[in-house]
């Protein structure tokens, strides 16, 4: 295996900016000028994206920016001793050493191994001292291959033991801390992750197993990192006094942990406070009605991965309405596009009632009452195909109506299990069902999914007697969480919600003219204003609940199913047309994105263009929704009506009028086009200005004159 740093990647005691941003691209630069990345630009993209999740700055003056990188073709490191020192984030002032962990996007176990070797070595004193002191680019190369040689590494099972410890990469956290003299044993166990699994999971396992053993605790982390992680002893973990989540993403296998006393922040926190972290846990121990892990054995919700503190109300809201609105969007194209599909082989008036029944549409007649080989035929109705496609109409029908009877079911439910956790499934569900059946639609779905949620969480919470505490989850909060929420939502709040629904309907259809541009203007802006984000997804909802009762009748309902869907293709199709029309603007990877945001957009996938927005979203997001306006407004204005939820061009078939649709997306892009190309165009170097080879850094005492890329691009990138 060759060696991740060569003397080639280091840099002593060079200026190399006054930013994070500078540093991290000139050290890119490195990379790429020794052939181990296709391009800096790209590795640096992706770094400052990891950075945007959290800073990498630690105290004692340390940087580790680290990233996984399809740029990356060989797993290295670039070092630099800075002068002066840079800024990244640390709570203790600037850093003078920094460390760019490069590995490729699919990295071998054994790379991933070493890289995570030299971010533990970076907690011990001694290690940081011989880098601040050594002379030459060989004797960092030396020291640090000290510490991520194969033989440490390969030790490290050895080490762990016994198969109740953490992770094999976290040999130091497996053993049991000694127990102080005169201080009574108390056991803690730990989970450790961040997005990269790299450096932060492997450092905050092990400045808690460091502050464990001074205090006299015994502790064992279970490191969830790139290098794979061997999962706690059930026995350990059955005994633990409490638990701590050191994570800046989720917890695999959260379960297990049910019941425990919890104290959960993020990785950097694990780091800067660890003996802090401990003592919480400990006093969460001792505290009857602290926090616990949600499950069966316990109550309290789980709060978001973060760096400490309590998420912020609005955060909290915005994350039940997306989980909520995420597991809904399945049924929605699902149904939908089933029921286009219908329409597509039996005609639109398929859903319609068939008079020769008692109560059936001619789709439920034909594929509940027939069979394939029957191969009905109806005569003398209008609009229908008959014969074999009539049939494969009427059964994508009966499926499609099937699946778009759980949006706002699956909406509320969901919304209840981002707050009770799996608890508020099943009371949730119900709520979304019964606002249905009390005509509250998906406003109550809403609402009685929170409702529903907190009466699950609160319910949790109950310490009842251990004779009937293993009836809780599957009869108590069930039982007693519906009753609650959708009791409220019959006896209170059923009637209002419903007359706000109905109110707001009455309103859209009677929309035309100039209120109908305005209408198309809103919907046009929500779409391209966050990219799928919440309010984009606020827009779509709006769309998609009310077209299951409208797909045959038109109306207004249809018409903002088009708008959204137009104005939603947009931003991909314009970042595209403007990498064409100016590829000089846009790095070699963002001309790259645009090559595939052309079928992205074309089927109306707004995600398209969240690499250009994260990159630049000053210059970006302002296009696109002056773009998606343009479009909203032709759309809403003309009166196309559309019965599919999703597909993009490729639903042609339920457009009332596909040619003004797509010419009206394609003005929308051309507009967004043209505004992004020329916000590009003013104060801003060209890409190609930008030097792709690397430079000799350790002779450099002035900064690039390239600028950094904005953060997040490479993540919003793999979002797409």
């Amino acid at each position: 295996m060759s060696a991740l740093i060569t003397p080639e990647l280091v840099a002593l005691d060079a200026d190399l900016g006054s930013d994070k941003g500078s540093v991290v691209r000139r050290l890119a630069e490195l990379v790429a000028g020794a052939g181990r990345a296709t391009t800096g630009d790209s590795l640096h993209a992706d770094a400052m994206a990891r950075e945007a999740k959290a800073a990498t700055g630690l105290p004692g003056g340390i940087a580790i920016p680290h990233c996984r990188s399809s740029a990356v073709t060989q797993a290295s490191l670039a070092f630099a001793r800075l002068s002066p020192k840079v800024d990244f984030g640390a709570p203790d002032g600037p850093a003078d050493l920094a460390f760019l962990i490069a590995a490729p996007e699919h990295g071998d176990a054994d790379h991933l191994t070493l890289l995570t070797a030299l971010a533990r070595a970076l907690v011990r004193p001694e290690f940081v001292a011989s880098l601040r002191a050594a002379s030459s680019s060989e004797e960092i190369v030396a020291l640090v291959q000290d510490v991520v040689s194969p033989a440490p590494a390969a030790a490290a099972p050895a080490a762990a033991g016994g198969g109740a410890t953490a992770s094999t990469a976290a040999p130091a956290a497996a053993a049991p801390a000694a127990t102080a003299a005169g201080t009574s044993s108390r056991t803690v166990i730990a989970v450790s992750a961040c997005p990269t699994g790299i450096a932060h999971t492997y450092m905050a396992a092990d400045k808690l197993t460091a502050a464990a053993k001074e205090m006299g605790v015994e502790l064992h982390v279970e490191t969830q990192g790139s290098s794979g992680s061997t999962p706690l002893d059930p026995s350990v973990i059955s005994r633990a006094d409490a638990v701590i989540f050191a994570v800046d993403v989720g917890v695999k296998d959260r379960e297990r942990f049910a019941g425990k006393p919890l104290v959960q922040s993020g990785t950097k926190r694990a780091m800067n406070e660890p003996e802090v972290m401990i003592r919480e846990a400990l006093a969460a121990a001792d505290d009857p009605n602290g926090r616990r892990v949600p499950g069966t054995a316990g109550a309290g919700g789980e709060a978001p991965a973060g760096d400490g503190g309590k998420p912020s109300l609005g955060g909290e809201v915005r994350r039940w309405l997306l989980t909520g609105v995420s597991y809904m969007i399945p049924f929605v194209a699902a149904g939908g596009l089933l029921i286009a599909l219908g329409f597509l082989f039996g005609g639109y008036q398929i859903v319609n009632s068939d008079p020769s029944t008692d109560g059936l549409s001619y789709a439920q007649n034909w594929a509940l009452n027939n069979t394939f080989f029957d191969l009905p035929s109806v005569s003398g109705v209008e609009g229908l195909t008959d014969g074999f496609l009539g049939y494969l109409g009427a059964v994508c029908t009966v499926l499609g109506q099937a699946a778009f009877g759980f949006l706002v079911p699956a909406l509320a439910g969901y919304i209840a299990y981002a707050i009770a956790d799996r608890p508020g499934i099943v009371p949730g569900f119900v709520v979304g069902a019964v606002s249905l059946t009390v005509g509250a639609g998906f406003l109550g779905g809403v609402v009685g999914g929170i409702l529903a949620g907190f009466a699950a969480r609160w319910i949790s919470g109950w310490k009842l007697p251990a004779g009937v505490r293993g009836l809780q989850p599957v009869v108590i909060i069930p039982l007693l969480a519906t009753l609650i929420s959708s009791g409220l939502m019959v006896i209170v709040l059923g009637r209002p919600l419903a007359a706000a629904l109905t109110g707001l309907g009455n309103f859209l259809t009677g929309l035309a003219g100039t209120e109908a541009i305005l209408l198309g203007i809103i919907l046009g802006l929500m779409m391209c204003f966050d990219l799928g984000g919440p309010v984009n997804k606020a827009a779509y909802v709006f769309a998609t609940t009310g077209l299951a009762g409208a797909a045959t009748t038109g109306g207004a309902p249809l018409v903002i199913m088009a708008t959204v869907m137009a104005a939603g293709m947009v931003p991909p199709l314009a970042m595209a047309m403007s990498t064409a029309i100016r590829p000089k603007l846009y790095t070699p990877a963002e001309r790259d994105n645009g090559k595939a945001a052309w079928l992205l957009g074309l089927s109306f996938i707004s995600e398209g263009a969240i690499p250009f927005a994260a990159a630049d979203p000053l210059r970006v997001i302002p296009s696109m929704m002056v773009g998606g306006a343009t479009t909203g407004a032709i759309v809403a204005a003309s009166g196309v009506e559309l019965r599919a939820p999703h597909g993009g061009i490729f639903v042609f078939f339920a457009m009332s009028n596909a040619v003004l649709f797509l010419i009206a997306v394609l003005i929308g892009a051309v507009v967004g086009a043209v505004a992004v190309t020329i916000a590009k165009s003013i104060g801003r170097p060209k890409a190609d200005d930008v030097p792709e080879d690397a430079v000799d850094l350790q002779h450099a005492h002035t900064p690039t004159h390239a600028p950094a890329a904005p953060a997040g691009a490479a993540a919003a990138q793999q979002a797409s």
